[in-house]
């Protein structure tokens, strides 16, 4: 398998497709939004070959930044997040993991965030899909309490481009390696750069 992000990308999209993360039917996403499609991305994340390929994609969209971890909100981002971090150890250039809860535990350390990470770093936010960017924000919000940076927002699935015009507009680098059309179609975005 190449190491290009572009047949990585083309990879995961069969992968998608042959682990059935793509459903056709009625749908209300956890935005409320009804759909007549759904990505189900935690088939392809929590495959052994769909982490492996998400690890190396993701890592190829942060390795040159000044990245030190990556998180995202649970549940969808914690596959990827572990599949980057193991990436980036093989790679020679350790990225820590974190991931946002959403809601501080009642409990124990009552911790909001999850994982090793430290105030003021520079991070990166991910998530299996993005349609109204709810669970990004909040996991923004969270990391930038600490006063970290978000130097970058990566999706798997960016539904009908809405992604990418939110975090753009509020200053934020947002890269996607899939996007949708409204009627569904999948189409992949990401590029070797």
């Amino acid at each position: 398998m190449s190491d290009r992000l572009r047949d990585i990308t083309s990879r995961m999209l069969e992968l998608a497709e042959e682990k059935g993360a793509l459903l056709r039917g009625d749908f209300t996403l956890s935005s409320g939004i009804k759909s007549k499609y759904y990505f189900d991305g935690r088939r392809l994340t929590l495959d052994p070959e769909g982490a492996m390929l998400t690890g190396k994609a993701f890592y190829s969209l942060i390795h040159n930044t000044n990245v030190v971890a990556v998180g995202g909100p649970t549940l969808a981002a914690d596959p990827i997040v572990t599949a980057v971090s193991l990436i980036s150890y093989i790679k020679g250039k350790p990225i820590s993991g974190f991931i946002v809860r959403k809601e501080s535990k009642g409990h124990g350390t009552q911790k909001l965030i999850e994982g090793p990470l430290k105030g003021q770093s520079p991070v990166a936010i991910v998530d299996d899909t993005c349609t109204t960017g709810g669970s990004l924000l909040m996991a923004i919000k969270a990391v930038e309490d600490m006063g970290c940076t978000v130097e970058k927002i990566s999706v798997i699935l960016d539904r009908d481009g809405s992604g990418r015009e939110l975090f753009t507009q509020r200053g934020y680098c947002f890269e996607a390696l899939l996007e949708t059309t409204s009627d569904g179609r999948i189409k992949i975005v990401a590029s070797d750069t």
